[in-house]
């Protein structure tokens, strides 16, 4: 389908992985139209299971409604398409494979990028891999617990928390991205994620996150299976922007306000300034 409406230009993660906010970073790195992310979030895939398309327009963002609504107006006109059936593209390889499908971009390009890489470097640049990692490993280190819930976190997991800043092997779990999610249901919450509570209650880690399917949602536990509720998740950030790096050279303009994210900000003098409704 690309194709047909004259996309000369394909990036796609290696194995077809990318996570929510990779697929963000990419579309800014390179300067993309956009991109589209095909996922189940956090309900249970699989050929039998639910499946969904979103949009994330050139900065990175998801499609704002006037886009959405934009695209849907077209999709009514629309009175026939035409795929490219015997098109065979190895996920697997890293680099170009280029193709001669006859339209105006010769030859069309697909480049298939290492999925964790660019976010990487992103995360690089926005907070201080060094205090972390010796968080990590000196003698007296922060023991953690990692669920990825066999969702697409698990490459970022391992290749960031385990290879880049030195966590254990085992600190990460179900990091092996399946389509089905390993049959169960990938929603970080207390009745999920119940695996990572039973193992945080025991005490030995100090602190345990688990992801959703596409990498966009997390819950975090503390030691002893203590939940950490996202409005003092994001309450805590708030009162310690001046530890992270990225943020003393870029100020915080205001905090994001919802639902869940809804009175602890009221308690921090550096939250009360900055809210957004």
């Amino acid at each position: 389908m690309s194709r047909v409406i004259e996309i000369g230009r394909l990036v796609i993660g290696q194995n077809g992985i990318l996570s929510t906010p990779a697929v963000s970073c990419v579309i800014r790195k390179i300067k993309a139209a956009g991109g589209i992310i095909l996922t189940a979030s956090h309900s249970p895939g699989g050929p039998g299971g639910e499946f969904g398309v979103k949009f994330n327009v050139a900065n990175g963002g998801p499609a704002p409604d006037v886009v959405s609504d934009k695209i849907y107006q077209i999709s009514k006109t629309l009175e026939e398409y035409a795929i490219c059936p015997d098109l065979r593209i190895d996920l697997s390889r890293l680099g170009r494979q280029e193709f001669d499908l006859e339209n105006k971009f010769k030859p069309f390009r697909v480049e298939i990028i290492d999925s964790v890489e660019v976010y990487l470097n992103l995360l690089r640049t926005v907070f201080d891999f060094s205090v972390i990692r010796s968080l990590l490993t000196e003698s007296d280190q922060l023991k953690i617990r990692i669920d990825a819930m066999n969702g697409v976190m698990g490459p970022y997991v391992r290749r960031i928390l385990c290879d880049e800043l030195g966590a254990p092997a085992n600190s990460a779990v179900d990091c092996v991205p399946l389509e089905d999610f390993g049959g169960q249901n990938p929603d970080p919450n207390l009745t999920y994620a119940a695996s990572l509570l039973e193992a945080m209650k025991g005490g030995e880690y100090r602190f345990g996150a688990a992801f959703d399917a596409d990498g966009d949602r997390y819950m975090i536990l503390g030691q002893n299976g203590f939940f950490v509720n996202p409005s003092d998740s994001l309450a805590i950030i708030a009162a310690n922007l001046h530890c992270i790096p990225y943020f003393c050279q870029m100020p915080v303009r205001g905090f994001g306000r919802s639902m869940p994210t809804s009175t602890a900000l009221d308690r921090k003098d550096i939250g009360r300034s900055k809210l957004f409704s």
